[in-house]
């Protein structure tokens, strides 16, 4: 468990990967397409060639709700060791399009938080695959692995791999989206995926409830991670992102970065989105673009200690 297969890759072939029949609704705007999937050259655009990538998302907070409260001690201790952006923006509301776009490249027309507006599409999973990287999902709350639906606590809208049909129908993939405790098991066994996306549950991401929950959640969880030889003995990176503010201008969320090689004390005012986050994955691994937006975004270069 734990890798996307690359078997599904070569028998669709490396353009539109995942045409296959959904069993919801498909968005009624698709993406626009980039360059067929081809891999390019690791740790290019300015982006090292990094070990893992883990990426935690969080709920409908911006900027300066979590930069300088303190209620947020943990966050703003880690975003003043390391790098945080004062620049960088959500794409979308509500929450389901904007955690498309950091794994799609597109909010495929959706604006609603819908349960079955399945998606037939290229995504992050196809491209690691290809590049033969290993990923996984690890969502707190969720009841099993693979499950579609929500619960009081956890929501669906939050794990973005269950949209997309040809994660859905592939059961390597699909079993890759599994409840968090897993994690733990990962680390314990200097296992961690090559990427893996961390989606806390409502209470824990600060959708539901308060700054202050939220980060004693990710004190409690970030430490063991960053204290793994993945990241001591590693080039690896920890990026912390909010979905999209509530309310707020410009729709302006944290970002904060971590590991090895992000430039310590950095504040960076270089304007970004999450196509940008979704464009340095892509880079530091030479990950082919997914649809335009992330071909044309600019990378968060400049966050790290440059060669």
């Amino acid at each position: 468990m734990g890798r996307w297969p690359r078997a599904l890759v070569g028998s669709i072939g490396l353009a539109l990967l995942a045409l296959l029949p959904g069993s919801g609704a498909l968005a009624q705007s698709p993406a626009t397409p980039a360059a067929p999937l081809v891999l390019g050259a690791p740790g290019s655009g300015g982006v090292p060639n990094l070990a893992h990538i883990v990426l935690v998302v969080m709920e409908n907070k911006g900027t300066a709700a979590i930069i300088g409260n303190p209620a947020a001690p943990y966050l703003n201790a880690l975003a003043s060791r390391y790098a945080y952006s004062a620049a960088y923006s959500a794409v979308a509301h509500p929450s389901l399009p904007n955690y498309l776009a950091l794994i799609g490249g597109s909010t495929y027309g959706i604006d609603t938080d819908c349960s079955r507006c399945f998606v037939s599409a290229p995504n992050l999973a196809d491209t690691l695959a290809l590049a033969g990287k290993s990923g996984m999902a690890y969502l707190e709350s969720v009841p099993g692995a693979c499950y579609t639906g929500s619960t009081d606590v956890y929501a669906q809208k939050h794990n973005p791999f269950i949209y997309f049909t040809d994660v859905r129908q592939n059961w390597g993939r699909c079993h890759s989206l599994v409840p968090y405790n897993q994690l733990s098991q990962a680390l314990a066994a200097n296992q961690l995926p090559d990427f893996s996306w961390i989606t806390p549950n409502i209470c824990h991401d600060m959708h539901d409830c308060s700054v202050a929950t939220g980060d004693q959640w990710l004190a409690q969880n970030l430490p063991p991670l960053l204290e793994s030889p993945a990241f001591t003995q590693q080039d690896s990176l920890l990026a912390i992102v909010w979905d999209e503010a509530d309310g707020g201008a410009g729709n302006q969320v944290p970002l904060i970065l971590a590991g090895r090689d992000v430039k310590r004390g950095y504040v960076s005012r270089v304007p970004a989105t999450h196509y940008s986050l979704l464009r340095t994955i892509e880079d530091a691994w030479g990950l082919p673009p997914l649809t335009a937006n992330d071909q044309q975004a600019v990378p968060l270069a400049d966050f790290f200690v440059q060669p």
